[in-house]
């Protein structure tokens, strides 16, 4: 069995993480993708996201109908600051070493994977599906080494459409009143308008 992991702040989810998914679910052949929203990502420290609570609810009105989609809250329900390696240490012992985990990021987080907690570790755990846009220009493969002799076997660079969608800029517009319809899926733009979120300044700058 094959399942995809998608990890993120998703704060919040927007449309270009949902064809993200779907176009890695596809070409990779997985049985479903797993979205999990991020606790209290250390990498975002001193930049606090919206309530776990609200972006899971969100994640979750975003991926229903789509029966290859589902949401696991493993991060928001582990205290303290939100470690990759500890989630796929957990969703490893969940789902058993017969399963192949694959997880979904972009290559401005493949830059950053030799600051990962155990970036070895993950790499045992998992195969990195980097999703690369035309306009990203070169990554430097050989820095994994660095990592593991082994590393780039364990990397699939998969080519994707260029989706200029970000949180930053949702959460901007919002702040500004302006629309976020065709940004985000129906119901997560009408819980937001609901909730009252992002309606201060937004500040942050993940995708």
């Amino acid at each position: 069995m094959r399942i995809g992991i998608m990890g993120g702040t998703f704060d919040p989810i927007h449309l270009g993480h949902l064809i993200i998914a779907e176009d890695a679910r596809a070409r990779l052949k997985l049985e479903e993708v797993v979205f999990v929203p991020a606790g209290y990502p250390w990498l975002r420290s001193g930049d606090a996201p919206t309530s776990a609570k609200q972006r899971v609810e969100m994640v979750k009105l975003a991926v229903q109908g789509n029966p290859f989609f589902r949401v696991s809250t493993v991060e928001v329900d582990r205290p303290g600051p939100t470690y990759t390696v500890d989630t796929l240490e957990e969703m490893r012992r969940e789902l058993g070493d017969d399963v192949e985990l694959f997880f979904i990021l972009g290559m401005d987080s493949l830059k950053d994977f030799h600051r990962w907690k155990e970036p070895a570790r993950i790499l045992e755990l998992c195969i990195l599906v980097a999703m690369v846009r035309p306009d990203h220009g070169d990554f430097q493969r050989e820095s994994l080494l660095g990592i593991s002799p082994t590393a780039l076997s364990r990397v699939r660079f998969l080519d994707s459409p260029r989706i200029d969608i970000s949180g930053t800029e949702i959460r901007r517009r919002v702040a500004r009143g302006l629309s976020i319809r065709y940004l985000v899926p129906d119901a997560v733009e009408e819980y937001i308008r609901r909730c009252g979120l992002y309606r201060g300044s937004p500040s942050g700058s993940e995708r």
